[in-house]
């Protein structure tokens, strides 16, 4: 019987990895952090399933500043870890992995500059899987039903506020965490069978928005469930300082996993309607 392994189990994309259903015969075996520390190869090494897809990642991207020991460990000692093992691999990324310089979107081949530690150290796992039977999917501004994203914070903060100021100088593609599995599902699987589709892929939700304007469209959304309307005001991201610098253009171009794969953008604004229902706090 094959089995795929999915680290980060509990998380958005690997929770709805979990819920997938996969061809007959095929066993999926989930391991949250606490399950499976991947930090650890000892650990690691005991596991051998025919297929890993790795959800597992240090994602707090401001606290990744003063913890970056802890974040490298994680994002790129751990899929080295699991790279020892031979087993091909699904490994999501991130846009942070390009510096965000404005103009077109990013395409798999330009050169990536992170901006802080979580990129750079997302960046580490990428050359980690070199020379490895692996897919790597970056992916950006992820949303779903399980675990903390933005949209869940913008209804959160709705409740209470009369205006929202949210940055809108940061462009992207918001992406459902659904379709994030589904897209791992079919490259894994892909993968499997023909090693030479391994690389670099980028899967991002289209159109591409700001921070400000996804704000507004989910506060739009909210309103048939119950949801208050709540002016949004968009503001620079000079205005709004974090301890972690944020690419300002995190548009990923996903003509080459179309190619590829046939696996076209989802629509976020489609997916956010949705799952409205199931977000309202």
């Amino acid at each position: 019987m094959p089995v795929v392994l999915v680290t980060g189990a509990a998380g958005q994309v690997g929770s709805e990895v979990m819920r997938l259903a996969w061809p007959a015969g095929w066993r999926v075996a989930g391991y949250t952090s606490g399950d499976l520390d991947i930090t650890d190869a000892a650990a690691v090494a005991v596991e051998r399933p025919d297929l890993i897809i790795n959800c597992a990642a240090y994602t707090a991207v401001d606290k990744a500043e003063g913890d970056a020991d802890c974040a490298y460990a994680v994002n790129r000692d751990g899929v080295a870890n699991l790279a020892a093992t031979g087993v091909p691999i699904v490994h999501l990324s991130t846009d942070y992995v390009f510096n965000g310089a404005p103009g077109r979107a990013w395409r798999e081949s330009d050169p990536t500059g992170p901006l802080g530690v979580y990129g750079a150290s997302k960046l580490a796992g990428e050359q980690a899987l070199a020379g490895h039977p692996a897919v790597v999917l970056r992916t950006a501004w992820v949303f779903g039903r399980t675990g903390g994203n933005f949209v869940k914070t913008m209804l959160r903060l709705a409740k209470d506020r009369d205006q929202l100021t949210v940055v809108a100088d940061q462009h992207g593609g918001p992406t459902p965490a659904a379709a994030i599995a589904v897209a791992c599902q079919t490259v894994g699987l892909r993968l499997l069978d023909d090693a030479s589709v391994a690389g670099v892929y980028h899967f991002a939700g289209a159109p591409a928005t700001d921070w400000a304007a996804f704000a507004r469209a989910i506060l739009a959304a909210s309103v048939a469930h119950g949801g208050r309307d709540v002016p949004v005001k968009g503001i620079a991201t000079s205005d709004y300082p974090t301890p972690a610098k944020r690419p300002a253009n995190s548009v990923l171009d996903c003509a080459r996993i179309a190619a590829t794969f046939g696996i076209s953008q989802p629509d976020w604004r489609e997916a956010l309607a949705a799952l409205m229902p199931e977000l309202m706090p």
